[in-house]
């Protein structure tokens, strides 16, 4: 029969640090190889950009993290304008201009989406303004002191006692 050794100290916060760093989610990146520009600093700008890029058909992922058809066709396309010396700008500005400002994952800040940046600072506004009025109706009412005879009501009923 042979005997069983416990598990160490070590061991076993080696096991748990391996069980997280499995669990923890990590970003999924979409980008097939073949998709990879053969230019270390092109790609790096491609994916700068395809970070910033909604995707049409998820809505809540950027391209470079959607495996949709759309996203994958949008991601060829920045890096074929990457590839033309298109500048960053220019890649967005073109990307925009075909699919509009909603696939920018972060709206730019005009006249026309000023409502949009100031809604939740005004959702925060009211709220306080809320929360301090009802703690202003809830105040307890000032003390009223007795009348003399009331008092002498009071004091015979706890006479009584």
């Amino acid at each position: 029969m042979s005997a069983v050794r416990p598990i160490t100290g070590g061991r076993r916060w080696s096991g748990l640090v391996l069980a997280v760093l499995l669990l923890a989610p990590l970003p999924a990146q979409a980008v097939q190889p073949s998709e990879v520009l053969k230019d270390p600093a092109l790609e790096h700008r491609a994916r700068e950009i395809s970070e910033e890029l909604r995707c049409l058909v998820c809505q809540n992922q950027s391209i470079d993290d959607s495996d949709a058809p759309l996203a994958k066709d949008l991601r060829l396309l920045v890096r074929d304008r990457l590839e033309k010396g298109d500048s960053d700008a220019a890649v967005k500005s073109y990307i925009v201009a075909r699919y509009g400002e909603f696939v920018l994952l972060r709206p730019v800040f005009a006249a026309h989406t000023l409502i949009l940046w100031l809604t939740p600072a005004l959702a925060v506004l009211l709220g306080a303004l809320g929360i301090w009025r009802l703690a202003r109706r809830r105040r307890p009412a000032a003390a009223q002191h007795l009348s003399a005879s009331e008092e002498a009501e009071v004091a015979a009923l706890l006479r009584r006692e």
